[in-house]
């Protein structure tokens, strides 16, 4: 969960100004958390409280409503009923990490990931990319190859995990779609050496690097288990002492 936050907070200042290299400083004096960390925090807190997502996700976003939220959601997120809205985009599974360190079978995590997108992200895209994303970290989190994982993934989505980055990253352009960015980000995770090469590697693709260093850091989190002391301090520090409280109680429960 925490390496999903990490890759938020790295990816935040490069949404706006894409780049096409892995040599970059990870924090600087903007870097901060959006969105992504905001819903994977209630995500976290809907699993811990078992209160339901829709509840969970209003009370964070309203609390925190200019973290970056998409327009749809934003109005969602103040609308009394707040009835999903169809959409077919990467919000859905950069909140899903959480649902694949709790969950212990590929049912429920497939069945929890649907739940969970379907408050809001109800088209069949929106659910098969939080599908996707979580059931990548939980298979990460049982100890499975990057070949497992890739195949599960590709025979359960149609995603094509087979293009290389070097391939991809020239012509990649900015792209909030699941469909569009979910198969990089996990191609991202797929081709990593370790936690840090994950992140850097999904932001290289200049798309929508926040949203997709948040996919890629949740999934090598699961399966490096790792990250280097200095991104979990830099990132702590960014984070507001209720978000940590619930970091630490899920990271407690789950035995991360």
């Amino acid at each position: 969960m925490l390496g999903a936050i990490a890759g938020d907070v790295i990816g935040s200042v490069y949404e706006a100004h894409p780049i096409k290299y892995t040599d970059f400083p990870l924090f600087g004096r903007h870097s901060h958390f959006t969105d992504d960390t905001v819903l994977t925090v209630a995500a976290a807190y809907s699993i811990l409280e078992k209160v339901d997502y829709a509840t969970a996700f209003k009370t964070f976003g309203r609390r925190y409503p200019g973290a970056g939220y998409g327009s749809a959601f934003y109005q969602w997120l103040f609308q009394p009923e707040g009835r999903p809205y169809n959409s077919w985009g990467n919000g859905s599974a950069m909140r899903v990490s959480p649902i694949g360190f709790a969950f212990d079978s590929m049912e429920a995590v497939l069945e929890e990931a649907a739940r969970s997108a379907s408050v809001t992200h109800n088209h069949a895209e929106g659910i098969k990319g939080a599908q996707a994303a979580a059931l990548a970290v939980f298979l990460a989190r049982k100890g499975e190859d990057k070949d497992f994982i890739k195949s599960e993934i590709e025979k359960r989505f149609t995603y094509n995990l087979s293009r290389a980055l070097d391939d991809i990253r020239p012509g990649y352009r900015f792209d909030v779609s699941s469909q569009g960015s979910v198969p990089e980000s996990i191609t991202a995770f797929l081709e990593s050496k370790d936690f840090e090469d994950a992140v850097r590697k999904a932001v290289s693709l200049g798309g929508d690097s926040d949203t997709m260093a948040c996919i890629a850091g949740g999934i090598a989190h699961a399966f490096y288990r790792e990250m280097p002391e200095d991104i979990v301090a830099n990132v702590r520090d960014r984070l507001p002492e209720e978000f940590l409280e619930i970091i630490d109680r899920f990271t407690d429960t789950y035995s991360l």
